[in-house]
């Protein structure tokens, strides 16, 4: 599976963006997509996942109310909608995907694939 993301730009505190990850050679209907940001000199961290089949979503608490998943099984792509964007929410973003059902979608050991990342920059 190749994940290809895009979206990420530059905008200011309390504008919005819309992150895509489109997976490619996805031949499995389950499993989770989940999405990952890492701001200079910090850890990576989660920020939300969504399961393919059923689509419930997990959200940081960072961001629930201003995020939002959703996912187009037909096109193997995941959507993040970004709201009421802040300073701290600048970052990479990476979306990563896995086929199990099983794993909880919350640590980064829990996906098996990774997109290169997009930058999103919040001015104040």
């Amino acid at each position: 599976v190749q994940l290809q993301a895009s979206g990420g730009g530059l905008v200011q505190a309390g504008g919005s963006l819309r992150l895509s990850c489109a997976a490619s050679g996805r031949t499995f209907s389950g499993g989770i997509m989940g999405w990952f940001r890492q701001a200079p000199g910090k850890e990576r961290e989660f920020v939300a996942r969504i399961r393919w089949s059923g689509g419930t979503t997990v959200y940081a608490n960072s961001v629930k109310g201003r995020f939002t998943l959703s996912r187009d099984n037909a096109k193997n792509t995941v959507y993040l909608q970004m709201n009421s964007l802040k300073p701290e929410d600048t970052a990479v973003y990476y979306c990563a995907d896995t086929p199990s059902h099983y794993r909880g979608g919350w640590y980064s050991s829990d996906f098996d694939s990774w997109g290169q990342g997009t930058q999103v920059t919040v001015s104040s």
